[in-house]
C-alpha cells in the first residue's frame, strides 16, 4: 500500500504534538475529529493511545489510565498505547519507580494492551504509519458512535484498580469496606491490611504511594519561588 493512500483519524488534541503534521508532510490523508476514546484509529479495529512518559505517570495517580485501558478494550479490538519519550525521566518524576513499572504490568497483563516505546515525535509518526499498512484488509467503520462511560461504579473502580497490586476484584472488595474511593484513598494502613486478599506488605505499598510528594509538586514549588 502506497503512502498516498493510507488513512488515519486524529484526535483534536494531537495538533499541538506536531505528529498529524508530519504524517500530512510524507502523503498519509489524515482527519482531524475529537475522539472520545485514543489518539489515532490506524486501522477499523486498532487505535493507539500515545502518551509522553509524564502523562503516563500523571495518568497512574489520578486514575485515569485503567479507565481509558477500559475503555479501549471496550471499543476497539485492537488496542495500543504509544509511550514516547526518554525512559530516564521516570527517576525524575517519581519517587517511586516501581509505581511505573507496576502500571505498565497491569495494562500488559491485566488488559492485555501493548505498550510500545518511542524516544520522539518522529519515531512514533514512522510507528504510526507502519501500523496503517497494515490496514489494506480490514474492513469496518473507521469512526465508531463511542459514548463517555456514565457508569459510576465502574469509573470508582478504575480509580482503585491504578493502586498498586490491584485489580477490580480486590477494588470491589475496598469499595464494600469503605465506600467510596475518597475513603479508601484515606484509609490506614491498618484498615487496608484487614481486607481479604489484600496482606500486609500490598498494603504497606499502597500507603507508602499514596503518601509520597512527588518530585512535580517541588518543581512547581521551586517556579513559584523563582517567579516571586
Amino acid at each position: 500500500m502506497k503512502i498516498n493512500d493510507l488513512r488515519m483519524i486524529i484526535d483534536e488534541r494531537e495538533k499541538k504534538s506536531g505528529i498529524p503534521d508530519l504524517l500530512r508532510a510524507v502523503g498519509v490523508n489524515i482527519e482531524l475529529k475529537n475522539l472520545p476514546v485514543g489518539d489515532y484509529i490506524v486501522a477499523p479495529e486498532t487505535i493507539v493511545e500515545r502518551k509522553s512518559i509524564q502523562d503516563f505517570i500523571s495518568s497512574v495517580f489520578d486514575g485515569r489510565l485503567f479507565d481509558q485501558c477500559n475503555r479501549l478494550k471496550e471499543h476497539f479490538e485492537h488496542p495500543i498505547i504509544l509511550m514516547e519519550g526518554n525512559v530516564d525521566q521516570i527517576e525524575e518524576l517519581t519517587e517511586n519507580p516501581l509505581v511505573f513499572y507496576g502500571a505498565i504490568s497491569s495494562v500488559v497483563l491485566d488488559f492485555k494492551i501493548p505498550i510500545i516505546p518511542t524516544p520522539n515525535a518522529s519515531h512514533t509518526a514512522k510507528l504510526l504509519i507502519a501500523m496503517c499498512t497494515r490496514q489494506e484488509n480490514k474492513k469496518g467503520p473507521f469512526l465508531k458512535k463511542i459514548k463517555k462511560s456514565d457508569d459510576l461504579q465502574k469509573q470508582q473502580l478504575s480509580v482503585l484498580c491504578s493502586l498498586p497490586g490491584v485489580g477490580e476484584k480486590l477494588a470491589t472488595r475496598m469499595l464494600e469496606r469503605f465506600g467510596s474511593p475518597t475513603n479508601t484513598l484515606k484509609a490506614s494502613y491498618s484498615e487496608l491490611s484487614k481486607i481479604k486478599g489484600m496482606g500486609e506488605s500490598r498494603a504497606l505499598k499502597i500507603r507508602k504511594m499514596l503518601d509520597a510528594e512527588n518530585k512535580l509538586k517541588k518543581k512547581v514549588d521551586q517556579k513559584t519561588l523563582h517567579d516571586i
